[in-house]
């Protein structure tokens, strides 16, 4: 074989070998935004790269596959949602105590689903695999929570809190086809 078919032979395998290469990149790209939806935005906004932040989010999803996700029973179920009617009467007289409270029994869920609750980044990372499309609204509560502890939120802050709180109650209440 000539020398110029050689370089043929290579500069067309690399040419294959670059086209997979992206090909895979953007397929892998396009399942971690269908996953993730708005916090793979977010990842990739708050991190100095795409690379990085797709980095991130595969190893969550690796740590989360570790994870013991479980279904609650339906007693549990109804057992949660008894309490969280309880938070929301609650809220009309004390509304600073029913967001605490609202945050709480939200926290037992997760754990009750199997999620760890040692620390809130962690909290965000791990629901965030199966949880990104509300995810959001457990920030801004959160936010309202701990702004509420430092200087005391308005009511209308409170309520907002306790609708971003429900949203998400909700969607770990919820049954997930596929669940672990």
């Amino acid at each position: 074989m000539s020398t110029s078919m050689i370089i043929v032979v290579v500069v067309a395998v690399l040419v294959v070998a670059a086209l997979i290469a992206f090909g895979l990149r953007t397929q892998r790209r396009r399942r971690l935004r269908e996953r993730f939806g708005p916090e793979y935005d977010r990842a990739v906004e708050d991190s100095p790269n795409r690379t990085k932040a797709e980095r991130d989010l595969l190893a969550r999803e690796r740590r989360h596959d570790k994870l013991d996700i479980r279904p609650l029973s339906d007693s549990a179920r109804e057992h949660y949602r008894q309490q969280w009617s309880l938070i929301q009467e609650r809220f009309v007289d004390r509304p600073d105590d029913a967001i605490g409270e609202a945050d709480r029994v939200l926290t037992r869920l997760m754990a009750d689903r199997g999620y760890p609750t040692e620390g809130y980044e962690q909290q965000v990372n791990d629901l965030s695999v199966e949880h990104a499309r509300t995810l959001e609204h457990y920030r801004r509560a959160r936010e309202t929570l701990r702004g509420n502890e430092k200087t005391r939120a308005d009511t209308e802050a409170l309520r907002k809190a306790m609708v971003h709180y429900r949203t998400v109650f909700d969607d770990l209440l919820a049954e997930r086809e596929g669940s672990k």
